[in-house]
């Protein structure tokens, strides 16, 4: 009982079924091995990602071999991201009723038990930042292109993602009667049937929408960096509302540790993005970049700084 949820999406006709967290059971010896469903659709989101990574990275003439040690060294840093991320914020891990071993193994399992749920897309997201700027230099490639050519895959990873909250039966909002609302029952509403928004499906739904997007712009941006600002100032403005809807939001006394940090990126990204942009096509017109040429955030800053420098001595 404790692995299956009671859903139900009522406004739509969809009639009450159950959702086991576990996808099957195997014995090896005598020992029976889980494999949950959660684990299952993180893998798929993982290898979709990263199949759309390379993607991308051989439209750009880069070498698959450093591709792949790339994806390796940042999806295993952003999972201890999103995971210790999560515990820190999140709490309740510690094990105090047994022995002292007993204690610091269960605490240990606690921490690493995945595949169970408990992951943090922000510390995912500034843990993988962390590595791919470790592998962008040692691979001798820009940071900037490679997190445009990694982003979007982590906006398709996420999409896919979600539906593994949706088989746990967590990651759910407040109580509504709108009528795609979505009942459930299950250990997280102690068992009894709410209402709920779907925010795991919202949240999965904005980055389908940012990812096509992204991939109708890719081809139209002008600087290496631009992709990673319009990738955090999207989700960053989904995130922020969403959050405010979740019943499980990791807290800082009051606030709300998400949607925070969401709306920061918004306001600082998105005016960033925005000026970078106008820049572009202003230097363009003046004949200082090419139409066709996708440049670097370092070469926009110091023609700012060069023509604000050379106005100021003009001026004296």
């Amino acid at each position: 009982m404790y692995n299956e949820s009671i859903i139900s999406f009522p406004g739509l006709g969809i009639d009450e079924f159950i959702l086991n967290r576990v996808a099957f059971s195997f014995k090896i010896g005598s020992h029976t091995f889980t494999v949950m469903w959660y684990g299952l659709i993180i893998c798929l989101a993982i290898f979709t990602a990263f199949g759309y990574f390379v993607y991308r990275a051989k439209q750009q003439g880069l070498i698959f071999d450093d591709m792949l040690d790339i994806a390796l060294v940042t999806v295993v840093t952003a999972v201890i991201g999103a995971r210790l991320y999560f515990v820190v914020f999140y709490g309740g891990y510690l094990e105090t009723d047994g022995t002292f071993i007993e204690n610091v193994l269960g605490t240990l399992y606690n921490i690493i038990a995945v595949w169970e749920g408990g992951l943090a897309i922000y510390g995912g997201i500034i843990f993988g930042a962390l590595a791919v700027a470790y592998m962008a230099r040692r691979k001798k490639i820009s940071f900037f292109k490679l997190g445009d050519l990694a982003v979007p895959s982590v906006m398709l990873g996420q999409a896919i993602g979600r539906w593994g909250n949706f088989c746990n039966g967590e990651a759910f909002g407040s109580q509504t009667t709108l009528p795609w609302r979505m009942g459930l029952c299950n250990s997280e509403t102690n068992f009894r049937t709410l209402f709920v928004h779907p925010t795991f499906f919202y949240e999965s739904l904005w980055n389908v929408i940012g990812f096509t997007l992204i991939n109708v712009f890719y081809q139209k941006r002008r600087y290496y960096g631009e992709i990673i600002i319009w990738y955090f100032s999207w989700y960053g403005l989904g995130r922020t509302f969403i959050e405010l809807l979740r019943t499980d939001s990791l807290m800082i006394g009051s606030l709300r540790v998400s949607s925070l940090l969401s709306a920061l990126l918004v306001l600082i990204l998105l005016p960033t993005g925005i000026f970078l942009r106008r820049l572009c096509k202003k230097y363009t017109e003046e004949g200082l970049l090419k139409a066709d040429e996708i440049t670097s955030i370092k070469t926009l800053l110091a023609i700012f700084f060069s023509k604000r420098k050379a106005k100021n001595i003009k001026a004296e």
